[in-house]
């Protein structure tokens, strides 16, 4: 192509281009009248309209402060129109420096954190345990050995009619000693006189009451309640566990050892445990701990040989069981603190009276 062509070509195509821009200027100067004449001056002439969308998550899902009040979306810009050419310099300069103005959001106060009442953290007062200090003692303190508490059925043999004692009687029992100035305390109590020396009432005296028979429950708690005084409990636990009727109930148990009364083992099954191996004495000694320590959340620390049957195996294993003394059916009144495994007591036979049970008392308390 010659070259003069292309110098034409080119002066053609930029007189094309220059009148193009005329045009377009035109056309937004007429745009810009007319806005003018409809009263919008605030558009710029000079710059195509802007079209600000709004945030979709900020229209559904406004952020909210705790405390404080919600920030309202954002809204979107109007569209823009053109500004009229006097004013359109203004607006442009105002349009490029001017930053639209949120609506102020609060500024949530700090509610004060209450200050908690201070916990009281002192060390509780630890109970005394019976660690033996080395001082031998002997002393004597009656352990009184009921069993059923109730009437005994019409044929009963003379064990049976031996081991019960009717409620009249009991309460009469209770009142005698009441009158009589005994308190009532716990083998654990016994245990701390022994060992260390643990101070006792005047005239203490220990209630038990063996194998655990319904009528424990039904007639000597209420009358133990009713006169301030507690007993000691030795259950046999696997007659609870079968849900034998002649026997305490678990919930009964619970009951009265919140109540204030000592629940300690009479055996899982109530054997004859001498000449036993070492496991079938754990099943017995320790399993009947456990179980009774499940229900009432507090150790097990007395035992009562069934019928009064024991050897030496039986006593190292309830030392190994970390029981701490153990009852038989030995009579006497008199303990001694290298003797917590063979502690005696004072049998209550069904036809002992008031006055038979005081001339008891006394005739071992006085004994030389």
């Amino acid at each position: 192509m010659p070259s003069s062509w292309s110098s034409t070509f080119r002066r053609r195509a930029f007189l094309g281009a220059l009148a193009g821009l005329f045009i377009v200027a035109g056309i937004l100067a007429t745009r810009a009248l007319v806005a003018r004449e409809e009263g919008d001056p605030t558009v710029d002439a000079n710059e195509p309209p802007a079209i600000v969308a709004p945030s979709p998550t900020a229209e559904l899902l406004p952020t909210f402060t705790p405390g404080a009040t919600p920030t309202a979306p954002a809204t979107a810009a109007a569209p823009a129109t053109a500004a009229a050419p006097e004013t359109a310099a203004a607006t442009a300069s105002a349009a490029a420096t001017e930053t639209p103005t949120s609506p102020p959001t609060d500024t949530p106060t700090e509610t004060p954190t209450p200050t908690p009442a201070p916990t009281d953290t002192s060390t509780p007062t630890p109970q005394p345990l019976p660690t033996p200090d080395g001082v031998p003692r002997r002393m004597r303190v009656p352990i009184l050995m009921y069993h059923y508490l109730s009437a005994p059925p019409p044929g009963a043999d003379a064990v049976r009619r031996g081991l019960s004692v009717s409620p009249e009687q009991f309460e009469q029992h209770l009142r005698y000693l009441r009158e009589a100035g005994y308190e009532t305390i716990s083998l654990h109590d016994l245990a701390l006189a022994l060992q260390i020396g643990h101070p006792l009432p005047e005239h203490p005296i220990v209630l038990t009451f063996d194998d655990g028979y319904r009528d424990n429950y039904e007639r000597a708690f209420p009358l133990l309640r009713a006169y301030g005084y507690t007993a000691t409990f030795f259950l046999i636990t696997g007659f609870i566990d079968d849900g034998n009727e002649a026997y305490v109930t678990w919930d009964q148990v619970v009951e009265m050892h919140e109540a204030g009364m000592e629940i300690e083992a009479h055996g899982h099954t109530h054997p004859d445990l001498r000449g036993r191996d070492v496991d079938y004495l754990v099943w017995q000694v320790l399993g009947a701990k456990e179980a009774i320590e499940a229900r009432t959340g507090e150790p097990v620390r007395f035992f009562c040989y069934p019928s009064g049957k024991y050897d030496d195996l039986v006593i190292r294993v309830l030392h190994s069981a970390h029981y701490w003394g153990a009852v038989t059916v030995s009579p006497g009144v008199e303990h001694t603190s290298d003797g917590m495994f063979e502690l005696s007591r004072v049998r209550v036979p069904g036809d002992l009276t008031a006055a038979g049970l005081a001339a008891t008392l006394n005739a071992y308390m006085r004994a030389p």
